[in-house]
């Protein structure tokens, strides 16, 4: 198996996968002690069984530019392969603002072809390709080198195996007509929104009991200081301070590193320094916002009426129709989304594109008292009641 170490070996590379329709792509980082994923090898294979159809990127080799990889994302005529790309692709949006194009992620079109939610690789290499994957070297450190032979092996088989698997679940949709719906699913992974952690939205993700206006005001300025040392210096947000601490903070205001120093659940790095001072500056910027610009938590689904006969029914439709057109429930619809449809909500993901083709359209005339559910044999069918 070859590792490539240099830019012009990963040109060539890349020049000859560029003559091929697809190439799987995989990745190998560690975030533990990071903000941003530290990316520690690259995987790529594109259509063949030879030797060299297959290679390991070492992206932590000195000289290296992965520029020859970002023109093969941009090459439109072929398809980037990838099994639950998110993370993957968050890396290479943080390195160079590049996200590959066109995209195809065979955990969206596992979901799709009737393999069930959020389906694993191994399993799918399991059923598909007829192949058991080793685990033994998921958990070692890929940072290391000189990388294992059992390393490698195992991180090229990420990529081989990933060609039979897209190349069954194409056809599958093909044969259905529902590429469309795959496409569809990656415009979110296609969006550069998805990969930006935004400061001062940070505080949304806050858990809190509290709806004060001052309260959510300090924690808002808390979460944001956080946010943007943690990037700043790449570090986990939790080795700046827990969620725990920030809301403990939010309620005593502390007003000097004295006042830290009584903190119960504050980290001691925390109690002095830049992040001490960070807080304390945060601390008070949230006591001196104005009421006008005070944030508000979302209670508006709080406040929604939700008929909890027509959600149950809702869920039996659902089950219906996923059982009857293969494709995951979830992937359709979240018991959230089904509580907002019967509250009459409609600006609803699964009212719209495919999933109301294959659920919405009905789902919005049982509202409406047009469509029955009926048991047939052993399955649930709707009714028309026109």
């Amino acid at each position: 198996m070859k590792t490539i170490t240099t830019t012009d070996d990963l040109a060539e590379f890349c020049t000859r996968a560029a003559a091929f329709p697809y190439v799987t792509v995989d990745t190998e980082f560690l975030r533990e002690r990071t903000y941003y994923s530290k990316l520690c090898l690259i995987q790529l294979a594109f259509a063949g069984d030879g030797k060299d159809d297959a290679v390991l990127v070492d992206p932590l080799a000195e000289g290296l530019s992965l520029d020859p990889l970002y023109e093969l994302f941009a090459d439109h005529g072929v398809v980037k392969v990838f099994h639950a790309a998110r993370q993957d692709l968050e890396i290479f949006y943080v390195d160079k603002g590049v996200i590959p194009e066109p995209l195809f992620d065979t955990q969206v079109a596992a979901m799709v072809c009737g393999f069930g939610e959020q389906v694993g690789y191994e399993t799918l290499v399991r059923k598909i390709v007829r192949e058991q994957v080793d685990k033994s070297s998921r958990f070692t450190d890929w940072s290391r080198r000189p990388l294992t032979d059992a390393q490698k092996i195992y991180a090229l088989a990420d990529v081989t195996h990933l060609r039979g698997v897209y190349e069954f679940l194409s056809a599958e949709l093909a044969k259905s007509g529902r590429h469309k719906w795959v496409a569809e699913e990656m415009a979110i992974l296609n969006a550069p929104e998805t990969y930006r952690a935004d400061p001062d939205r940070a505080w949304e993700r806050v858990k809190t009991r509290t709806n004060s206006g001052k309260f959510l005001a300090i924690v808002r300025e808390l979460a944001r200081f956080r946010e943007s040392y943690a990037q700043s210096r790449d570090v986990p947000r939790t080795r700046v301070f827990k969620d725990d601490a920030l809301v403990e903070l939010a309620s005593t205001k502390p007003a000097s590193e004295q006042d830290l120093g009584r903190a119960r659940l504050l980290l001691r790095e925390a109690r002095r320094g830049d992040i001490a001072a960070g807080i304390l500056e945060a601390v008070q910027a949230g006591i001196n916002t104005r009421p006008e610009d005070m944030p508000t938590p979302d209670r508006s689904r709080e406040k929604l009426q939700v008929n909890p006969a027509l959600a149950d029914l809702l869920r039996v439709l659902l089950k219906a129709k996923a059982e009857g057109e293969g494709v995951a429930q979830k992937l359709i619809a979240n018991a959230s989304e089904l509580d907002l449809i019967a509250a009459g909500q409609r600006d609803v993901a699964a009212l719209k594109g495919w999933r109301k083709e294959v659920f919405g359209d009905d789902a919005l005339r049982l509202c409406e008292g047009k469509v029955a559910l009926a048991a047939k044999g052993g399955n649930v069918v709707a009714v028309n009641l026109d």
